[in-house]
């Protein structure tokens, strides 16, 4: 029998991860799990691991990107509150989690030391588009390199279609 203790929500605030949300709320309740709700403020730059695309007022820019510091974090905690909190309805079982660095990374190694059975993410995120198809999506990365299950959640309003002579 599957049992989850710690289920591991990870979101970047797309409608896919909002999904998701529900998904692994309603397992963290059904198995009395603790749920980490997890933000990675990241870049699209891949090789630095410390510059986030987050909002930053221009103050604290350095020619348009910004470095990874504690009022990013506070910031991210905030977003993350707003967003999911008043969702999480009587459900104490939480905590918010910010994490620096690239997102399938920080995700799995979050994971690891933090005994997750279970990671929940959207299927596609807001930067799936901009992704080069040699990376390869988060998604894929965290589903290929974690030590436990992944459960990807697709936005049923979203056509999909198979490519090529596939469809």
């Amino acid at each position: 029998m599957v049992e989850y203790k710690n289920i591991l929500f990870c979101t970047d605030f797309s409608e896919d991860a909002n999904i998701a949300f529900l998904h692994a709320l309603n397992l963290a309740r059904k198995y009395g799990a603790n749920l980490h709700i997890l933000h990675v403020p990241h870049s699209p730059f891949t090789y630095s691991r410390h510059i986030v695309d987050e909002h930053v007022p221009a103050e604290k820019s350095q020619d348009g990107q910004s470095f990874f510091d504690d009022d990013v974090a506070k910031q991210a905690e905030k977003e993350l509150q707003e967003a999911y909190q008043p969702r999480l309805g009587d459900f104490k079982s939480y905590q918010f989690v910010i994490r620096c660095g690239a997102p399938e990374v920080e995700i799995i190694r979050y994971a690891k030391r933090h005994d997750i059975d279970l990671i929940v993410m959207g299927a596609s995120g807001k930067s799936e588009k901009d992704r080069s198809k040699e990376r390869g999506s988060t998604v894929a990365n965290v589903s290929k390199y974690a030590h436990c299950h992944v459960m990807a959640i697709r936005n049923p309003a979203k056509q999909f279609t198979l490519p090529g002579k596939m469809r």
